[in-house]
């Protein structure tokens, strides 16, 4: 089989159809059935290219996971600026966070949480740049990069998905989420200054 594939390959449509699955019902709730109508093909032929769901939700995660560090840029010596990347990104494409949620809630006590080891990876990857960050003096060497990254992430998505608190209106709705974000980047400011030239 080859691995080239055009941008509306049935692969691809399979991936695209499966991201809205997932993103909707989880792995559990998640029916290949639905994501082989929704990606115009057949069971037969998804199976052809991913061996089960957990396979496909992998494949579905490591992809979101890229296109998150894409679109937020990780830079240690601006972790404000990074956290407010984040939460733009999130609340901009909730679905995703939900999507990469529903991945640690049902994958969690399974005996491997992360089966290709996409999670790990970028957080080994992140961490790496943190420390670098820290030995250069850019960062407060006595933080450990676990915490700083687990932190700034946490931060920059907590208002992520809290809509029953978002006001009513368009233009006070965008007022708000920019008042939070304001606050989200003050925080990781307080507690992980940019660097300074």
């Amino acid at each position: 089989m080859s691995t080239l594939a055009g941008p509306d390959s049935t692969r691809e449509r399979v991936i695209a159809a499966a991201t809205a699955e997932f993103a909707r019902h989880g792995i559990a709730g998640a029916r290949i059935e639905r994501i082989a109508k929704a990606a115009r093909t057949s069971k037969e032929r998804l199976y052809a290219y991913f061996r089960s769901k957990e396979e496909l939700y992998a494949t579905v995660a490591a992809k979101e996971l890229a296109a998150v560090a894409d679109a937020t840029h990780l830079d240690p010596t601006d972790l404000p600026g990074y956290a407010g990347r984040v939460h733009d990104y999130f609340t901009a494409h909730p679905e995703r966070l939900r999507l990469m949620n529903w991945g640690r809630l049902e994958l969690a006590g399974s005996a491997d949480p992360d089966p290709d080891g996409a999670l790990q990876a970028t957080v080994r990857h992140k961490t790496g740049q943190l420390r670098d960050a820290q030995e250069a003096g850019h960062l407060d060497p006595s933080w450990d990069p676990a915490d700083i990254l687990v932190f700034v992430s946490q931060l920059a998505m907590s208002w992520v998905g809290q809509t029953d608190l978002l006001p009513a209106g368009e233009e006070e709705r965008t007022a708000f989420l920019a008042a939070r974000r304001a606050a989200v980047v003050a925080a990781v400011q307080r507690l992980f200054p940019a660097a300074t030239a």
